[in-house]
């Protein structure tokens, strides 16, 4: 369990030890209440969503793969979402469902999945009618700040 100094806690990837296992990693996230502990078939959701299964326990001793401080780990709903303390790939969310006959799944996606699975679904483009064009701020000292061409927004340098 998470202790109280630490915020957040770790989230771990490690190797599955049963090798008839057709899910290879254990991922284990820290939650207010206690670890949740998953068996999955990837270490991280990268192309697509990857399914989960509950597993009893860590294992002792545990075949590391990854060790990240988290920044954020919470219970929102039917999902969890997972922030953690590095450059890439840092989020991501499970999400809680059942199959049919009631049998829990468990998907890992990252927003580049989400994305990808949702095609249709696009940011407005347009403010609604009857609003101010909206001003955007940006650092002068962004490398690569971003742009809003296309859109009602204009830019001004910071």
């Amino acid at each position: 369990m998470p202790s109280s100094g630490d915020r957040a806690g770790t989230f771990s990837v490690a190797r599955n030890p049963d090798p008839d296992s057709s899910l290879p990693f254990m991922i284990r996230l820290p939650l207010p209440d206690g670890y949740l502990i998953l068996k999955t078939r990837d270490s991280w959701p990268r192309t697509a969503k990857v399914y989960c299964h509950r597993a009893e326990s860590w294992p002792e001793p545990a075949d590391i793969v990854e060790e990240i401080p988290v920044r954020s780990c919470r219970r929102r709903g039917v999902a969890i979402d997972l922030v953690l303390d590095r450059a890439r790939q840092n989020r991501s969310q499970l999400v809680f469902t059942r199959l049919g006959g009631g049998r829990e799944a468990i998907f890992w996606q990252s927003p580049a999945t989400t994305r990808k699975t949702r095609p249709g679904i696009r940011t407005p483009r347009r403010l609604a009618s009857g609003y101010e064009d909206l001003v955007i701020l940006i650092d002068s000292r962004e490398r690569y700040p971003y742009r809003f061409s296309g859109t009602r927004a204009s830019e001004r340098a910071s």
